[in-house]
């Protein structure tokens, strides 16, 4: 398989540049090929995170990656697009990578498309920010059957006033037998483990008539079904937990609700909450873009939430994501400026507990972010599927599937430029502190920086070559002392 993945690539960077200008052309490709290497405990951080799960913490790795695309065409009132993105891959959690594989159709504001394809939703900037706190580009995407409305849609009626858009989906984990690997005999992991997204979103303003627009929309995820192989906490036994998941189920998965009654004493966290492992955020932005300039000041705000008490107002919204962009008036200097504040600490307090007949009171605390206790973390082939400032399990040394540092403070700056016509550049700066989680706290606040700068080449006289180096490092006792750089080459352009 390496060795077809490479012949593709090779032919593919083989075909004419004339190739790329053809206008009627409705296919394009992209080929690369890239290589990291570090001194120190891992890759560095942001070598590593926000680039789709395809990225690795071994201190040496590389991959060769090659795919073949076919886009929606948005003029056309029904049109279809698949993608095929295919990766062989050194000291990965995996030597070959299905990175994507997907086909779907469009029909007027509508799509309906089946596999594994790159998400992201908009919230953030996808270069510059540290991540969306619920469904982030940091992990492998899942596959998954995805119904959406990509883009706003003007409500009749109201002059583009308002617009909506949304999306809903149910998919497959695929890292059941990496897990099983990677926790060990005495671990605790699932396979065949179920998904479900949804979410909605909401715009006040027409961006092509008005100077502030606002946006924000409420977003779902969950786990469910799936087989559980653990050791018992009670017995200190091998067992075996087989999770429902039939239509019954996918209905309490879609409205979330209490699971029912089940034999299984194991489930009875399920009969008294919800069934499954639910998570979600809401989220707005504000957008200022003054007339007649290129200036563009976007605020935007997320609070992430574990239940329903933090889902509404049970508890005061302590922990959030805020953050600020700045497009700036074209210069050779900087383009754009990002600046995050990310803050997980509270959790709506320390203290959990679950009514019982003896005690009938119930305490909503302790939320314990992207874990659960049944399910592993909120994570996908060990990289955190939220934002990796809570440190992703595939750093754990114990090769268990939590997250050990959920309870964080961080301060993220991010910046890119375009000081010549074929040179780009972007930097990252990120400061956190960990607190550990409420039921393992750390014994002294751990403290991480990380940074970034990466440089892109694109050759006017080579269309459709890339060439771009990032250099990074990381200081403190979080994750350790780490310094390394990647030099990733890549082709594109149309057939």
């Amino acid at each position: 398989m390496r060795k077809f993945i490479t012949g593709l690539a090779l032919s593919m960077a083989a075909l004419p540049l004339s190739a790329l200008e053809l206008p009627d052309s409705v296919y394009h490709y992209n080929t690369e090929a890239s290589v990291s290497l570090s001194s120190g405990a891992h890759t560095p951080f942001w070598l590593v995170n926000n680039r789709f799960g395809l990225s690795s913490i071994e201190k040496s790795n590389g991959y060769i990656r090659a795919g073949i695309f076919k886009d929606f065409e948005y003029d056309s009132r029904f049109s279809w697009n698949f993608g095929v993105d295919l990766a062989g891959a050194y000291n990965f959690t995996s030597s070959f990578i299905v990175q994507q594989l997907y086909g779907g159709v469009r029909y007027r504001s509508l799509s309906l498309t089946a596999g594994t394809q790159e998400w992201t939703n908009g919230i953030v900037s996808e270069e510059l920010s540290s991540g969306d706190m619920l469904f982030s580009q940091n992990a492998r995407p899942i596959p998954q059957v995805r119904l959406a409305m990509e883009n706003y849609q003007p409500v009749p009626y109201t002059n583009k006033w308002l617009s909506i858009k949304g999306y809903i989906s149910m998919g497959m984990y695929t890292d059941g037998h990496w897990q099983e690997k990677h926790t060990g005999p005495e671990g605790d992991y699932v396979k065949n483990l179920l998904f479900h997204s949804k979410g909605g979103f909401l715009r006040i303003g027409d961006p092509d008539r008005h100077t502030v627009t606002v946006e924000g929309g409420l977003e779902m995820g969950a786990q469910f079904g799936g087989t559980l192989y653990r050791t018992s906490p009670v017995t200190g036994e091998r067992e075996v937990i087989r999770f429902p998941h039939g239509l019954k189920e996918m209905c309490k998965i879609l409205l979330p609700m209490g699971g029912g009654n089940y034999e299984d004493s194991n489930l009875i966290g399920e009969e008294l909450n919800c069934l499954g492992n639910h998570t979600g955020q809401w989220s707005l932005a504000v957008n200022w873009t003054p007339k007649n300039t290129d200036w563009r000041i976007r605020t935007y705000y997320e609070h992430y939430f574990e239940d329903h008490s933090m889902m509404f107002f049970d508890h005061a919204w302590k922990d959030m994501l805020l953050g600020g962009e700045i497009t700036f008036p074209r210069n050779p200097v900087i383009t754009s400026f990002v600046y995050e504040y990310l803050i997980t600490k509270d959790q709506s307090g320390a203290v959990y507990w679950d009514y019982t007949p003896e005690v009938p009171s119930q305490i909503s605390g302790a939320d314990n972010y992207y874990n659960h206790y049944l399910y592993p973390g909120w994570e996908h082939w060990g990289m955190g599927m939220g934002n990796p400032l809570v440190i992703s399990p595939i750093y754990n040394a114990d090769g268990s599937l939590r997250f050990a540092h959920n309870r964080i403070k961080g301060h993220h700056f991010g910046w890119k430029g375009n000081p010549h016509p074929d040179l780009d550049y972007r930097v990252l700066m990120t400061y956190t502190r960990s607190w550990g989680i409420y039921h393992k706290p750390v014994r002294n606040v751990l403290h991480n920086f990380n940074a970034l700068l990466e440089v892109t080449y694109r050759p006017h006289q080579l269309p459709g070559w890339t060439g771009r180096i990032g250099v990074a490092a990381d200081s403190g006792r979080l994750l350790g002392k780490s310094f390394g750089a990647m030099i990733t080459i890549s082709k594109s352009g149309w057939l």
